[in-house]
């Protein structure tokens, strides 16, 4: 039987989205029904929205999601009816390469839901991430569905299922921060200030915001920055090398994902330190640097893959610590709206108005 529910649809490259009815159907074997409470408004949104990721219009939007397991399909036995639920973009297969040697969070094969939802028309809709949560129902992969706390406000965890994931993973997985290192950050959004957050809860001793607002590095400084450079006024580099004795600090995390911001993140650790790459670039970007000083400088060149998480661990833990008060997700939740306002919400993300609205189903 298939569910008719309300949704957030890009029709088109460019366009405007819409509200519409959708059918989503009951979960086959290895899938979830999920009953959506909260859906993050993620930049990746924006890009399905512009094309930037592929061309498989229409896409149903929404990834940073939680929700309640409506019902499964065949097979499931990890989650039941009734789990509240975290929804991640990579459920993992256990049975390829990275898998059977045990570095499941790198997972070469991660899937989604086989069946398809679709419009009222009967044309199909590509989930964006595999996941489409701007919709009061969604169908995942079982996988997909992480088990945390209930007592969790969803749309506060929610954000756990992408860019918060991605900057806190990028500095305690990716990078490894740990207690008296200094790190700095660039880029002050909410990846960037989910790494500095991260970064603090590792212990960090000197956790640097760099960003080209000042109302962003205030934003950094409520989730840990110790320090903050505006790198429209000063050197970013000279910025942060002034900050650490002249050294450069042990890790610098690039949550913007230019070439420009990438060759500052490379000359501003110190030597052999640490440069992590989490900001996404377009695929028309290069970088171009010395060989030598690749060589020279030492220490580690990294990419974060959603943080290096593995939602299985660390979506419970960081809840955990989100109930506990040693974690401020509620400070991520710029607004709270409803599905009709979503194409507002991606103006006021440009404009960097907000951290992150929140669609409340």
């Amino acid at each position: 039987m298939a569910h008719e529910v309300r949704a957030v649809v890009a029709p088109e490259k460019g366009a405007p989205v819409s509200v519409e009815t959708i059918r989503v159907p009951d979960p086959g074997p290895g899938e979830a029904l999920v009953e959506v409470r909260a859906c993050g408004v993620c930049h990746t949104d924006m890009h399905y929205r512009e094309g930037g990721v592929n061309n498989d219009f229409p896409f149903l939007l929404g990834h940073e999601a939680a929700g309640v397991v409506e019902a499964t399909g065949a097979d499931v036995t990890d989650v039941a009816p009734g789990d509240f639920v975290v929804l991640n973009w990579r459920a993992i297969c256990g049975q390829c390469r990275a898998c059977r040697r045990g570095d499941i969070e790198y997972c070469f094969a991660t899937h989604n839901a086989g069946q398809k939802m679709t419009r009222a028309d009967g044309s199909e809709l590509s989930p964006a991430l595999g996941i489409g949560a701007f919709a009061e129902k969604t169908l995942v992969a079982a996988g997909q569905c992480t088990r945390v706390d209930p007592r969790a406000d969803p749309a506060v965890v929610g954000l756990l299922g992408c860019g918060v994931m991605a900057g806190m993973g990028a500095a305690l997985n990716t990078a490894g921060v740990s207690r008296g290192d200094s790190v700095a950050v660039i880029g002050c959004g909410g990846v960037g200030d989910a790494a500095i957050a991260g970064s603090r809860l590792a212990g960090a001793s000197r956790i640097i915001g760099v960003d080209v607002e000042d109302r962003k590095l205030r934003w950094a400084e409520g989730f840990g920055a110790t320090h903050t450079v505006n790198s429209r006024e000063q050197s970013p580099v000279e910025a942060i090398r002034e900050l650490t004795e002249g050294n450069g600090t042990d890790v610098v995390i690039d949550a913007v994902g230019r070439p420009e911001t990438y060759r500052q993140a490379f000359y501003a650790r110190d030597l052999a330190g640490t440069l992590v790459l989490v900001g996404v670039p377009t695929p028309d970007m290069t970088i171009d640097l010395p060989l030598l000083d690749v060589f020279g400088r030492g220490g580690a060149l990294k990419s974060s893959w959603y943080g290096d998480c593995l939602p299985s661990r660390d979506f419970p833990m960081l809840t955990d610590l989100y109930l506990q008060g040693r974690l401020d997700l509620e400070g991520f939740v710029s607004e709270r709206i409803a599905l009709d306002d979503v194409e507002e919400a991606f103006e006021k993300m440009h404009r960097g108005d907000v951290l992150r609205s929140v669609v409340v189903v």
